[in-house]
């Protein structure tokens, strides 16, 4: 058992390197900032608009209500196919790691799906649902189910057999044992695919609104290239970067640290 001591200078260590860290990002924030702000004196402002004026364009957004109501339509269609696609591809990924007739029979499927480009799921959504908030929900769903199910069927995979049996043995019912000895096994396995799945999600629903919607980031950002609207493009990208942040940095991050702050952190 560590003192205290130990114990309350291992904390400040951790508390210093994050501020480290911190200072470290915003120092080479600003410096990207200045860089963009050199290169765009010497271009016109529709091929590199400067930082001050995408910021005014991000004013002029946000004051509209046009940058938020987009941003948030957005989202709903990323949590929407990534929602659908937990609730297929957890049950999928337990089924194919518990059967191995069922798992060596869809195995080269999982990676054939993945090699499938999001521009190609865009174009089945518009030939089958034209140009509604389906297209974008049902290209994120197609992109986000693979690299679930096969993170959940990686996890189920590691569940320790001895445990198994041991459950058996004390006569565990399917449901304890699901919840006492698969679920902690295949949470962080998971929780990495379902970070990963997000993360594409955003991208490739860029792809389908840009192909197949008329509302949202990607309708925007297309609109805004057409009329060759530079700074609204470079407005559109940063925000959509900085609610990917927001997300990860103040949901995702913190909810993974505390699900799994009973792993020791190895690292140096």
């Amino acid at each position: 058992m560590r003192a205290p001591s130990e114990t309350t200078a291992a904390t400040a260590a951790r508390g210093t390197g994050r501020g480290g860290l911190a200072l470290r990002r915003t120092a080479l924030l600003v410096l990207l900032i200045a860089i963009w702000w050199a290169a765009s004196l010497a271009m016109p402002p529709y091929v590199l608009p400067s930082p001050a004026r995408v910021a005014q364009r991000l004013v002029t957004l946000a004051e509209s209500g046009d940058l938020f109501s987009n941003l948030f339509t957005t989202l709903w269609r990323v949590l929407a196919g990534f929602a659908v696609a937990v609730v297929i591809g957890v049950p999928g990924g337990i089924l194919l790691g518990s059967n191995r007739t069922l798992g060596a029979f869809f195995e080269p499927v999982l990676p054939v799906m993945n090699t499938v480009s999001s521009a190609i799921w865009a174009i089945f959504a518009i030939l089958w649902f034209g140009l509604s908030p389906l297209t974008p929900i049902f290209v994120v769903l197609m992109t986000a189910l693979p690299l679930i199910i096969t993170n959940v069927w990686q996890g189920t995979q590691a569940v320790n057999a001895e445990y198994v049996e041991l459950a058996q043995t004390l006569r565990f019912s399917r449901l304890k044992t699901l919840t006492k000895i698969y679920v902690p096994s295949i949470l962080p396995y998971f929780f990495s695919g379902a970070r990963l799945a997000f993360g594409f999600g955003w991208r490739v629903s860029l792809v389908a609104e840009t192909l197949g919607a008329s509302s949202g980031v990607g309708y925007r950002l297309r609109q805004a290239s057409d009329l060759i609207q530079t700074d609204q493009v470079f407005a559109w990208t940063i925000a959509q970067i900085a609610m990917m942040v927001v997300i990860e940095i103040g949901l995702l991050a913190p909810l993974e640290r505390h699900l799994f702050r009973w792993r020791r952190d190895v690292r140096t």
